[in-house]
């Protein structure tokens, strides 16, 4: 297995939000499904990908394809939440020193995807109303 996709294993499956912001480079950026811009540096990269460990992550997300290469990680994912499945992919860019410098999700279906715009945003909001 990669090293790169090893880590993100690691980070995923436990949730280790330390771990995460170790990984996230100064300057990456992140592209939501639902935000029309591009989401750039790391307090944001990491504040919508924790937001993703709590919406996500259940019992029956699983990945079901990866695509990988030393630069690049495509993953498809598939989760059950309130009885819709959502089907997506992460694509993760990483440079020399295993840093993520780019990060895109991608939804399906728009069912799904309305349903990922309502949860994220409440979560979100904790986030931002922590601060």
């Amino acid at each position: 297995m990669n090293a790169n996709l090893e880590t993100w294993h690691t980070v995923i499956f436990n949730q280790d939000r330390t771990k995460l912001l170790e990984i996230l480079a100064d300057d990456v950026v992140f592209h939501s499904p639902v935000v029309h811009t591009p989401q750039k540096g790391k307090q944001l990269t990491f504040m919508y990908l924790s937001a993703a460990f709590v919406v996500f992550f259940n019992d029956t997300f699983k990945y079901v394809r990866e695509v990988v290469n030393e630069t690049e990680t495509l993953l498809e994912f598939e989760v059950e939440i309130d009885g819709i499945l959502v089907n997506g992919i992460d694509m993760i860019s990483w440079n020399d020193e295993g840093k993520i410098t780019s990060f895109k999700v991608m939804l399906r279906p728009l069912k799904a995807l309305n349903l990922i715009h309502a949860k994220m945003g409440e979560m979100l909001l904790k986030y931002q109303n922590k601060k």
